[in-house]
């Protein structure tokens, strides 16, 4: 089995990388969430990796850090979930995010990832409720970036333009500020 991957990242083309490894390329699937902080083609990088066999082919994963790759394990254990949902799965929402819509049993977040309907996110929802580590319980500034968050996913703005709006917002914010300022960013966009 192969459990890590350290070598010189040769090519970039989302969701696919090719690893060189002392001579032999490994290319690896990763998560879209991997994939945007990967270094440059040319520099060295270490990925923790899931190898899977099936009869049609031998298929590399790649994760960055050890949350994804046991998320991405906990997803290959749901029934019907393959490898290409739960990397969908993992593209469209951190760990962290993950986590806290498992334990809020929120049905809607998941069915914003594509390839996933209601019964899925039903599934996925009972079979993972409690197998993923805890996410950091949220403080009160931060239940606010909650709320902001699903104001922008109800305004039609995807997770990630989404996350990347409250990146940039003070801790502190509040609600209707802090839903001002996402929208103000996301139309410089």
């Amino acid at each position: 089995m192969i459990g890590r991957l350290s070598g010189i990242l040769v090519e970039k083309s989302p969701p696919q990388v090719v690893v060189d490894v002392q001579g032999v390329g490994y290319e690896l699937d990763v998560p879209m969430s991997t994939f945007f902080n990967l270094p440059a083609n040319g520099d060295r990088v270490v990925l923790l990796t899931h190898f899977v066999v099936r009869e049609d082919g031998h298929f590399l994963y790649g994760f960055a850090t050890e949350g994804e790759r046991l998320a991405f394990r906990q997803l290959l254990k749901v029934s019907g979930v393959g490898p290409r949902l739960a990397l969908a799965v993992l593209s469209g929402l951190s760990v962290n995010d993950l986590t806290q819509v498992i334990a809020r049993q929120e049905v809607g977040r998941l069915t914003k990832v594509p390839g996933i309907g209601t019964k899925t996110a039903e599934r996925l929802l009972l079979e993972l409720k409690g197998k993923l580590p805890d996410a950091p319980v949220a403080a009160a500034p931060e239940a606010a970036h909650g709320d902001i968050l699903n104001a922008l996913l109800a305004l039609g703005y995807n997770d990630r333009e989404a996350a990347a709006a409250l990146k940039q917002l003070p801790a502190d914010v509040s609600t209707a500020e802090g839903i001002r300022q996402a929208l103000r960013l996301l139309s410089r966009v």
